[in-house]
């Protein structure tokens, strides 16, 4: 797509900083265009120009609804047009953020439920960070559980994040009880990680087991962002369990959003 073309519905902003994780891994953060507005767990979609032309690409924001900037985070696909040029980019180099949010990922739709398993693999922990930092989420279920599966220890990132999260909610004395799990694939676990896929540990039960929280349709909501193989495994455990779908006429435990 042209930039004049693209520019009605988008907005130029800048890049503020990059965090790199790995060599891999990145946290971008960019400016927030003016009246922005979108619901944790929604995703933007943003562009680069590249040879004269946009390139563009959905990313989940991991910042809370109220801040200034917006973030993202993101794996570098090797070869892939648009991660290669934000991989060489810089601070104050253009990006384009269109002007509308996306997703229906979010929390405010679940009506009932006192647990919230919020499930990913990789970069499907995204949108996830930006639900954990509205208050409204703390208030409304009494369990989080965040579960984080990658293949290699290098490649969980934000633990700190997760850990603050948790001392604010405390020193605040919000009731609600935040449970992070980490799980690897390709290393072994111990008794801090948890080893194995998060379809095996929620199948027999390794989740339940770690959080001492019993899985039942009436408590039990589920989200799952990341690996379409792992979300359609997701859906057909949460199914075998008696729990469907959330719909936009209400009902159901559990909604997912492929990340890939």
């Amino acid at each position: 797509m042209s930039v004049d073309v693209y520019s009605e519905k988008a907005s130029c902003e800048r890049l503020l900083s990059v965090h790199r994780w790995t060599g891999k891994l990145l946290t971008f953060r960019t400016t927030r265009p003016a009246g922005y507005r979108f619901t944790a767990g929604q995703f933007a979609r943003l562009g680069l120009e590249i040879d004269g032309e946009i390139v563009s690409r959905a990313y989940s924001i991991t910042s809370a609804e109220s801040e200034d900037a917006l973030e993202y985070y993101a794996i570098v696909v090797p070869g892939g047009k648009f991660t290669t040029r934000l991989d060489a980019m810089r601070p104050g180099d253009p990006v384009w953020v269109e002007k509308l949010s996306y997703g229906f990922m979010t929390a405010d739709r679940f009506t009932d439920g006192s647990q919230l398993w919020m499930l990913a693999t990789g970069t499907g922990l995204g949108p996830y960070l930006s639900i954990l930092q509205q208050k409204d989420v703390w208030e409304k279920f009494q369990d989080l559980v965040v579960v984080h599966c990658v293949r290699n220890r290098e490649e969980l990132a934000y633990a700190d994040k997760f850990a603050a999260l948790r001392a604010q909610a405390q020193a605040d004395g919000v009731p609600a009880r935040l449970h992070y799990l980490q799980a690897v694939t390709r290393e072994p676990g111990d008794a801090t990680v948890l080893s194995g896929r998060i379809t095996t540990l929620l199948r027999d039960g390794g989740l339940e087991r770690a959080t001492g929280l019993a899985i039942d349709v009436a408590q039990s909501r589920f989200m799952a962002c990341g690996n379409p193989e792992m979300v359609t495994e997701v859906r057909e455990i949460l199914r075998e369990r008696g729990m469907t779908p959330l719909r936009r006429t209400g009902g159901g435990q559990f909604v997912t959003e492929d990340y890939w």
